[in-house]
């Protein structure tokens, strides 16, 4: 990963050590160096631009009168600076825009690519942040399910159904919603597939219960609403474990 950023310092020679230190830093991108803020801020607002490296004491608009502006503009998650000034006096208002990182002046490629390596450190951190939020977004459970049901395909909410019942070459599919159960071609092994296993359990061959839906427990038997499901001696050991986190 490189970072893109750019220089900023209205001393020359300050501005050349300073883009020195960045091209001999590999994981830095140098797409701009500027003598004065105002060209830094008109950059920053048509490109991408994550990290600045910055003095603070400069004419027209100083470094950090251009850092209140960026954060003004919410985009310092964005768009990140690391401060370079000979007046440690700032350090405590660098603190306060969110500055990563504060170089006093004289500093040496040491103390630049510590810095650096901090700026590394926290842009890796949101790229890992933001590749992690879309696959929990896609793992995220359905919310219902499609069941066939005689010559039509029935969408049913997963919190409707309270439990469901072998019967034959079909499943009942009990809804809190609805008295009488839908009847729906399919095993109790794809339904088993079908409901999140956090949410479902199977107690018996013939029963798959929704564990939110549990009225009261009685020795080997679990009651919902006025269905009264045993719990087969195959299913025990998992039901049982269940049960020991919903006393707790």
């Amino acid at each position: 990963m490189k970072i893109k950023c750019i220089a900023v310092d209205d001393e020359p020679l300050a501005l050349s050590l300073l883009t020195k230190f960045i091209k001999q830093t590999s994981f830095l991108d140098l797409i701009g160096e500027f003598s004065n803020g105002i060209e830094a801020l008109g950059f920053v607002n048509q490109n991408e631009v994550q990290l600045i490296f910055m003095d603070i004491q400069m004419p027209d608009l100083s470094g950090m009168e251009l850092a209140r502006i960026l954060d003004g503009k919410k985009n310092s998650d964005k768009t990140r600076i690391i401060f370079c000034t000979a007046y440690h006096q700032f350090a405590i208002e660098g603190y306060k825009v969110e500055a990563l990182d504060y170089l006093l002046k004289p500093y040496s490629y040491e103390d630049f690519l510590a810095a650096a390596t901090k700026a590394y450190q926290y842009f890796e951190k949101v790229k890992q942040n933001s590749e992690i939020q879309p696959r929990k977004e896609s793992e995220a459970q359905p919310e219902y399910i499609f069941l066939k049901v005689e010559y039509q395909l029935v969408k049913v909410m997963l919190k409707d159904i309270t439990h469901v019942e072998a019967y034959k070459d079909y499943v009942k599919v009990h809804l809190k919603s609805k008295p009488n159960p839908l009847l729906s071609l399919t095993s109790m092994k794809n339904m088993e597939e079908l409901l999140p296993s956090d949410k479902y359990m199977r107690v018996h061959r013939s029963h798959i219960i929704a564990l939110d839906h549990i009225d009261s427990i009685a020795k080997n038997t679990v009651i919902i609403g006025n269905h009264q499901i045993s719990v087969g001696d195959n299913y025990k050991e998992p039901f049982l474990e269940f049960l020991s986190r919903w006393i707790s």
